[in-house]
């Protein structure tokens, strides 16, 4: 009798601990998952500067026809909903280079940047990138809880039979990992 109640005291807990184990690793996958939308928020609002930002340049910009063109073809290709989280990471990182290329080429003609609308733009682009900047910390950190959350004993035996699976952290490409050569942008 003793036994039996023990037994059943027993399996219990193990019950109630898998059922709190598995509400804490679908609450911090959640987590994960809003911390994305975070990036993606912001990732909007720098899609909707962008057109604004190249009609301001193309005006003046003329040869740059090419880095305009590939940035309105990688803002329309993000925006077309159909991308996974990778290719969204992707091609932010490519769209991350293009507006560094275009911002370095501004300082090419002077009065496109003495422009008010180039000079707002800036400020609203500079703005945006500090909070797409947060946003990735911000899903980095969640998403480094969760992978440890699936991988530590005795949760990974729990997150394996749920099919829980690891994230990737957002990571920059090698090329922004390089140097600055400063005397190139002058």
């Amino acid at each position: 009798m003793v036994l039996a109640i023990i037994l059943s005291g027993l399996i219990l807990v193990i019950v109630f601990y898998f059922i709190s184990v598995n509400n804490s690793l679908i609450s911090i996958r959640n987590q994960v998952e809003n911390a994305f939308g975070g990036i993606d928020v912001q990732l909007k609002k720098r899609y909707d500067l962008i057109p604004n930002m190249v009609e301001t340049v193309k005006q003046y910009m003329a040869h740059e026809k090419e880095v305009l063109t590939n940035l309105t073809s990688l803002r329309a290709k993000a925006m077309s909903g159909n991308v996974s989280e990778e290719e969204k990471m992707d091609l932010d990182a490519q769209m991350s280079s293009a507006m560094k290329s275009i911002m370095v080429s501004v300082e090419n003609y002077p009065e496109l940047k003495a422009s008010k609308n180039m000079e707002l733009l800036q400020r609203s682009l500079n703005e945006v990138e500090a909070q797409i900047s947060a946003a990735r910390r911000a899903y980095n950190s969640a998403v480094t809880k969760y992978n440890t959350s699936i991988e530590v004993f005795p949760n990974s035996i729990i997150a394996n039979s749920k099919g829980f699976e690891r994230k990737s952290v957002f990571e920059i490409s090698s090329a922004e990992r390089e140097n600055v050569q400063i005397k190139n942008l002058f």
